[in-house]
């Protein structure tokens, strides 16, 4: 039989495998979970990426140097302000100081697609504050009305051209079908969406309600249907190329919205647009080849 001292032993050294096989389990519990974080980590840092890769490829903008533009949302009806993650309504418009005082419109890197002096610069009138105009088109006409008491620069530029037959006998080289973007991009003589008027200017409404170093200039907001506005290449780098809005589309306020369309232009748009691009693509040249007759001031 056993003696005490030979039971204590055999306690002693069961305690101490249970402690050991204790401990085994607490580092081999510590290891998993550590594991478990740093993949868990991973698998976020991956989505986050993802995100932004996605975010990036899908959401390209309408510049006037690309094949390849616009991209946004291709809400039916303007999205939610109030709602977490969801783009907002253009800013409302308050006059900044010297609007119109002092239009400059300098020679672009880029000579002129088609030779066309630049408009008249500094002061330029607001009043009256819109002006209207009409575009035929091969596929149908567009009535627009060009704002000028928001964007007086612009429209300044827009009707120099229109009186000086730049837009006549241009085609329409750009179609945007996809989630996010949905215009229709004019104003480039060389059809290549490369072509500019020889000179560039300064972006107005809405960029023009934000401060140059506002973060919210980066955060998309809705243009919605029937919104006419310039193309660009960055900052400044306005001339001849614009896009015609026919679905609530997500930009950042970046482009300068000079006008609207009318109901008419809208069904020509939607003609165009239900007929997708040459190559069946989100982002080409639209299948039905768009023509600019003839672009003038009513």
């Amino acid at each position: 039989m056993p003696t005490n001292e030979q039971r204590r032993a055999t306690a002693k050294r069961k305690l101490e495998r249970q402690l050991e096989r204790r401990a085994e389990r607490d580092r081999k519990r510590r290891t998993y979970t550590i594991i478990g974080s740093a993949v868990a980590a991973v698998v976020v840092i991956a989505a986050v990426v993802a995100t932004i890769v996605l975010t990036n490829r899908d959401s390209g903008t309408p510049t006037a140097s690309t094949p390849t533009a616009a991209s946004t949302s291709d809400a039916a009806s303007p999205l939610d302000a109030t709602e977490p993650g969801k783009p907002g309504a253009l800013p409302p418009f308050a006059a900044p100081a010297g609007l119109g005082s002092n239009c400059q419109y300098a020679k672009s890197p880029e000579p002129a697609s088609k030779p066309v002096e630049p408009p008249r610069a500094g002061k330029v009138p607001t009043d009256p504050a819109t002006v209207s105009a009409s575009m035929e088109t091969n596929q149908g006409n567009l009535g627009l009305e060009l704002d000028n008491a928001k964007s007086p620069c612009t429209v300044n530029s827009f009707a120099s051209l229109a009186n000086k037959g730049f837009f006549d006998n241009t085609p329409c080289h750009r179609l945007t079908t996809g989630e996010g973007l949905a215009v229709l991009q004019c104003g480039d003589p060389t059809g290549q969406g490369t072509g500019g008027p020889g000179y560039q200017f300064a972006n107005e409404y809405p960029t023009d309600q934000y401060q140059p170093d506002d973060p919210k200039l980066q955060q998309p907001v809705v243009y919605p249907r029937g919104t006419l506005a310039m193309a660009n290449a960055g900052p400044g780098t306005n001339g001849s190329q614009f896009f015609l809005v026919y679905k609530d589309s997500t930009l950042p306020p970046n482009y300068t919205v000079f006008g609207t369309i009318d109901q008419t232009g809208l069904a020509t748009l939607d003609k165009i647009a239900a007929a997708g691009t040459k190559d069946g693509g989100e982002d080409g040249a639209p299948k039905l080849d768009v023509t600019i007759k003839q672009l003038q001031l009513d």
